[in-house]
């Protein structure tokens, strides 16, 4: 994490798999087995308290830099023992224990959902899976280990994984798994995200495209951030066909609750 805009300062130091936050960037300490044994019953216990508390599911962040990302990553996860590896296989370890104590303390009548990216907050054109191999060795460990539904993060969801295809992430990993997967990436508007902190605008935009993908099948649920900001009732009227009330989205919106 990057503390020095908050000024906030944890009581103790980062834990990681490495010392890395990222690549020539050290900001923590290395977890040993004993704290990653800790930190796998602690999700266990999360998620059988979301379940206690009558939530519907979970989902397992396993993206963007955070813990079980930075596991995933060469950049962050250097250990020698059986939570590295030279592959993504064999860095998957962390992410395929944390979600069987999951599954196990849940048990089987409750969704269980992992939210997973290519791409780093320091590298937005990273892919931890460069072929269609990679991808099933990764994500297939992670199903069998009771995985029900792939939350697939990427930029823009038109833009396919791999050369060859036009599927997404999202229809990658349904294709391969077999599971149910979710696809967001500036949905609905003209600009993705990143450009959005940068001060720049998004206006609506046709949804022609996803619809299409989804009735081909490539995936089963659309997550929507930003028109929801902008827009508490973007679904409302997407689904009564009023797209000429739309909003666009300003970074403004990311200060405000509407």
């Amino acid at each position: 994490m990057d503390n020095h805009h908050s000024g906030w300062v944890p009581s103790a130091p980062f834990e990681g798999p490495s010392s890395f936050n990222k690549p020539g960037f050290e900001n923590g300490k290395a977890m040993t087995e004993s704290d990653i044994a800790d930190t796998i019953a602690a999700f266990g216990r999360a998620a059988a308290d979301a379940k206690r508390l009558g939530f519907d599911c979970v989902e397992i962040h396993g993206a963007h830099g955070y813990l079980i990302d930075q596991f995933f990553w060469t950049g962050t996860n250097n250990r020698k023992d059986q939570y590295g590896g030279e592959t993504l296989a064999e860095r998957s370890r962390f992410a395929v224990e944390v979600i069987k104590e999951v599954r196990k303390q849940v048990g089987e009548d409750f969704a269980v959902i992992i939210r997973l990216s290519q791409w780093k907050p320091q590298d937005y054109t990273h892919q931890l899976a460069k072929t269609p191999a990679e991808l099933e060795a990764w994500l297939n460990p992670m199903a069998d280990a009771g995985v029900d539904i792939f939350h697939c993060s990427q930029r823009r969801f038109w833009e396919p994984e791999f050369e060859g295809s036009d599927l997404n992430f999202a229809g990658w990993a349904k294709k391969i798994t077999g599971k149910s997967t979710i696809t967001v990436g500036s949905v609905g508007l003209s600009g993705e995200f990143l450009a959005a902190f940068a001060g720049e605008s998004s206006q609506p935009s046709s949804l022609d495209e996803l619809v299409r993908r989804m009735d081909r099948g490539d995936f089963d649920l659309v997550a929507v951030g930003r028109p929801l900001l902008a827009d508490p009732n973007w679904v409302q009227k997407i689904h009564q066909n009023k797209t000429d009330e739309l909003k666009g989205f300003s970074r403004e919106a990311l200060a405000q609750l509407i």
